[in-house]
Protein backbone atom coordinates (compact mmCIF):
# COMPACT_ATOMS: atom_id res chain seq x y z
CA UNK A 1 0.00 0.00 0.00
CA UNK A 2 2.78 2.43 0.90
CA UNK A 3 4.64 1.74 -2.37
CA UNK A 4 1.47 2.55 -4.37
CA UNK A 5 1.05 5.79 -2.41
CA UNK A 6 4.65 6.83 -3.12
CA UNK A 7 4.21 6.22 -6.85
CA UNK A 8 1.11 8.44 -7.07
CA UNK A 9 3.02 11.76 -6.78
CA UNK A 10 5.43 10.57 -9.46
CA UNK A 11 2.50 9.72 -11.74
CA UNK A 12 0.91 13.12 -11.06
CA UNK A 13 4.18 14.89 -11.90
CA UNK A 14 4.45 12.95 -15.16
CA UNK A 15 0.84 13.79 -16.10
CA UNK A 16 1.28 17.48 -15.29
CA UNK A 17 4.51 17.54 -17.27
CA UNK A 18 2.71 16.01 -20.26
CA UNK A 19 -0.07 18.58 -20.05
CA UNK A 20 2.48 21.39 -19.94
CA UNK A 21 4.33 19.97 -22.93
CA UNK A 22 1.06 19.90 -24.91
CA UNK A 23 0.13 23.49 -24.03
CA UNK A 24 0.31 26.03 -26.83
CA UNK A 25 2.57 29.06 -26.42
CA UNK A 26 1.05 32.36 -25.33
CA UNK A 27 1.98 35.80 -26.64
CA UNK A 28 1.66 38.76 -24.29
CA UNK A 29 1.28 41.87 -26.42
CA UNK A 30 1.85 44.92 -24.21
CA UNK A 31 0.39 48.02 -25.86
CA UNK A 32 -0.01 51.65 -24.87
CA UNK A 33 -3.70 50.80 -24.37
CA UNK A 34 -3.16 47.70 -22.22
CA UNK A 35 -2.27 44.01 -22.37
CA UNK A 36 -3.53 41.55 -24.99
CA UNK A 37 -2.82 37.85 -24.41
CA UNK A 38 -2.99 35.51 -27.40
CA UNK A 39 -3.11 31.71 -27.35
CA UNK A 40 -1.01 30.68 -30.37
CA UNK A 41 -2.06 27.59 -32.36
CA UNK A 42 1.15 25.90 -33.46
CA UNK A 43 -0.71 22.69 -34.26
CA UNK A 44 -2.85 24.26 -37.02
CA UNK A 45 -0.47 27.04 -38.13
CA UNK A 46 3.08 25.88 -37.29
CA UNK A 47 4.94 28.13 -39.76
CA UNK A 48 2.94 31.25 -38.90
CA UNK A 49 3.38 30.69 -35.15
CA UNK A 50 7.12 30.02 -35.56
CA UNK A 51 7.42 33.17 -37.69
CA UNK A 52 5.55 35.31 -35.10
CA UNK A 53 7.62 33.87 -32.25
CA UNK A 54 10.84 34.56 -34.16
CA UNK A 55 9.94 38.23 -34.60
CA UNK A 56 8.81 38.49 -30.97
CA UNK A 57 12.01 36.93 -29.58
CA UNK A 58 14.12 39.21 -31.78
CA UNK A 59 12.36 42.23 -30.24
CA UNK A 60 11.05 43.24 -33.65
CA UNK A 61 7.60 44.25 -32.43
CA UNK A 62 8.83 46.62 -29.68
CA UNK A 63 8.20 50.17 -30.86
CA UNK A 64 5.86 49.23 -33.72
CA UNK A 65 2.30 50.51 -33.89
CA UNK A 66 -1.20 49.46 -34.78
CA UNK A 67 -1.18 51.50 -37.99
CA UNK A 68 -4.46 50.32 -39.51
CA UNK A 69 -7.62 50.43 -37.43
CA UNK A 70 -11.07 49.76 -38.87
CA UNK A 71 -13.97 49.71 -36.39
CA UNK A 72 -16.14 46.64 -36.83
CA UNK A 73 -13.43 44.88 -38.86
CA UNK A 74 -9.88 44.57 -37.46
CA UNK A 75 -6.76 46.22 -36.03
CA UNK A 76 -3.43 45.70 -37.84
CA UNK A 77 0.12 46.26 -36.67
CA UNK A 78 3.59 44.91 -36.10
CA UNK A 79 5.45 46.22 -39.13
CA UNK A 80 5.67 50.01 -38.95
CA UNK A 81 7.42 52.27 -36.47
CA UNK A 82 5.94 55.45 -34.99
CA UNK A 83 6.92 57.38 -38.14
CA UNK A 84 5.00 54.86 -40.28
CA UNK A 85 8.30 53.54 -41.64
CA UNK A 86 8.45 49.77 -42.32
CA UNK A 87 10.89 47.71 -40.27
CA UNK A 88 13.19 45.24 -42.07
CA UNK A 89 11.69 41.76 -42.37
CA UNK A 90 12.69 38.18 -42.99
CA UNK A 91 11.53 36.50 -46.22
CA UNK A 92 7.76 35.94 -46.42
CA UNK A 93 6.18 32.68 -45.31
CA UNK A 94 3.84 30.23 -47.02
CA UNK A 95 0.13 30.87 -46.48
CA UNK A 96 -1.46 28.34 -44.10
CA UNK A 97 -5.05 29.63 -44.29
CA UNK A 98 -6.23 26.18 -45.40
CA UNK A 99 -5.77 24.97 -41.80
CA UNK A 100 -9.47 24.99 -40.82
CA UNK A 101 -9.22 28.06 -38.58
CA UNK A 102 -11.50 30.99 -39.44
CA UNK A 103 -11.23 34.75 -39.09
CA UNK A 104 -13.69 34.93 -36.21
CA UNK A 105 -13.94 37.71 -33.65
CA UNK A 106 -10.86 37.68 -31.42
CA UNK A 107 -8.60 35.67 -33.70
CA UNK A 108 -5.15 36.83 -34.79
CA UNK A 109 -4.07 36.35 -38.41
CA UNK A 110 -1.16 37.16 -40.70
CA UNK A 111 -1.47 40.32 -42.79
CA UNK A 112 -0.22 40.14 -46.36
CA UNK A 113 -0.33 41.86 -49.75
CA UNK A 114 -2.39 40.61 -52.70
CA UNK A 115 0.23 37.84 -53.06
CA UNK A 116 -1.19 34.99 -50.93
CA UNK A 117 2.32 33.96 -49.80
CA UNK A 118 3.65 37.40 -48.80
CA UNK A 119 3.06 37.48 -45.02
CA UNK A 120 6.07 38.49 -42.94
CA UNK A 121 5.86 40.53 -39.72
CA UNK A 122 2.45 42.23 -39.79
CA UNK A 123 -0.59 40.71 -38.12
CA UNK A 124 -4.17 41.71 -37.41
CA UNK A 125 -6.77 40.92 -34.78
CA UNK A 126 -10.34 40.46 -35.97
CA UNK A 127 -12.95 42.52 -34.12
CA UNK A 128 -15.79 40.88 -36.06
CA UNK A 129 -16.47 37.58 -37.79
CA UNK A 130 -14.73 38.20 -41.13
CA UNK A 131 -15.75 35.21 -43.25
CA UNK A 132 -14.60 37.00 -46.42
CA UNK A 133 -11.00 36.59 -45.18
CA UNK A 134 -11.24 32.81 -44.83
CA UNK A 135 -9.65 30.22 -47.11
CA UNK A 136 -11.94 29.03 -49.91
CA UNK A 137 -9.57 27.58 -52.51
CA UNK A 138 -5.93 27.48 -53.56
CA UNK A 139 -6.07 30.36 -56.01
CA UNK A 140 -4.85 33.96 -55.94
CA UNK A 141 -8.30 35.10 -54.81
CA UNK A 142 -9.23 32.18 -52.58
CA UNK A 143 -6.26 31.70 -50.25
CA UNK A 144 -7.53 33.93 -47.46
CA UNK A 145 -5.56 35.04 -44.40
CA UNK A 146 -3.87 32.61 -42.00
CA UNK A 147 -5.36 32.54 -38.52
CA UNK A 148 -2.72 31.43 -36.01
CA UNK A 149 -4.25 32.11 -32.59
CA UNK A 150 -6.95 33.77 -30.55
CA UNK A 151 -7.17 36.45 -27.89
CA UNK A 152 -7.79 34.93 -24.46
CA UNK A 153 -7.35 38.12 -22.44
CA UNK A 154 -7.57 41.79 -23.36
CA UNK A 155 -10.36 41.74 -25.92
CA UNK A 156 -11.54 44.94 -24.22
CA UNK A 157 -8.18 46.47 -25.19
CA UNK A 158 -8.62 45.28 -28.79
CA UNK A 159 -12.13 46.77 -28.92
CA UNK A 160 -10.87 50.07 -27.47
CA UNK A 161 -8.14 50.25 -30.13
CA UNK A 162 -10.68 49.40 -32.86
CA UNK A 163 -12.73 52.54 -32.14
CA UNK A 164 -9.84 55.00 -31.90
CA UNK A 165 -10.36 58.08 -34.10
CA UNK A 166 -8.56 57.86 -37.44
CA UNK A 167 -7.36 60.36 -40.03
CA UNK A 168 -10.32 59.68 -42.28
CA UNK A 169 -8.51 56.66 -43.63
CA UNK A 170 -7.46 53.80 -41.39
CA UNK A 171 -4.52 55.40 -39.53
CA UNK A 172 -5.23 56.39 -35.92
CA UNK A 173 -4.57 60.05 -35.01
CA UNK A 174 -2.74 58.88 -31.91
CA UNK A 175 0.03 56.27 -32.13
CA UNK A 176 -1.09 52.99 -30.56
CA UNK A 177 2.26 51.59 -29.52
CA UNK A 178 3.20 47.93 -29.28
CA UNK A 179 5.67 48.16 -26.41
CA UNK A 180 6.65 44.49 -26.39
CA UNK A 181 5.58 40.99 -27.38
CA UNK A 182 6.66 38.32 -24.89
CA UNK A 183 6.30 34.60 -25.61
CA UNK A 184 5.37 32.26 -22.76
CA UNK A 185 6.07 28.64 -23.70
Amino acid sequence: MLSTFLRLPTLMILLLGSLHAMAEPLAEIQTSEGLIVVDLNSEKAPNSVANFIRYAKEGHYAGTIFHRVIAGFMIQGGGLDTNFEPKPTHPPIKNEADNGLTNATGTIAMARTSDPHSASDQFFINVANNASLNFSERSSTGWGYTVFGRVIKGMDVVQRIAIMPTDGGDAPFQNILIQSVTIKE
